[in-house]
């Protein structure tokens, strides 16, 4: 069973959620989640290295790298081959306190905040293993 994603910390939503090219209809639309929304705007516009943004967002560097990677293909995808990006979604968790934060660099709070993701329930399962013993038969 893969492991459970990590919730990721972001500052605040996006102000907008879609960007189209003007004029002409789209082929396709590709989905950007919040969180890889949250990894760019720290790496590119905030001009945060890899490790800040992973400090930042409560994830580890290498989550990062590959996220990162991830948006910047994406956004070539949507502007190449002139299809809508649309941003919402993802696992994600947002700053309470961002009214009084000064941004990312200068945010006052760098503890765990008390907003939890909403994830799925896991359920009550439970690992059965079969035993066959020399007649045949299983425990």
């Amino acid at each position: 069973m893969p492991r459970p994603k990590k919730c990721r910390r972001v500052c605040r939503e996006p102000s907008f959620d879609s960007f189209s090219p003007n004029g002409i209809p789209t082929e396709g639309v590709i989905s950007l989640s919040v969180d890889e929304y949250e990894v760019l705007r720290l790496l590119d516009y905030e001009k945060m290295t890899q490790e800040e943004c992973a400090t930042q967002m409560e994830v580890a560097r290498t989550t990062i790298t590959d996220m990162y990677n991830q948006v910047r293909f994406k956004i070539a995808d949507a502007i190449v081959n002139g299809k809508q990006l649309v941003i919402g979604g993802g696992n994600y968790k947002v700053c309470d306190r961002r009214v009084k934060c000064g941004g990312p660099k200068d945010c006052q709070y760098t503890e765990s905040f008390t907003v939890k993701c909403k994830l799925k329930p896991k359920g009550n399962r439970q690992m059965r293993i079969a035993v066959t013993y020399d007649n045949g038969e299983n425990f």
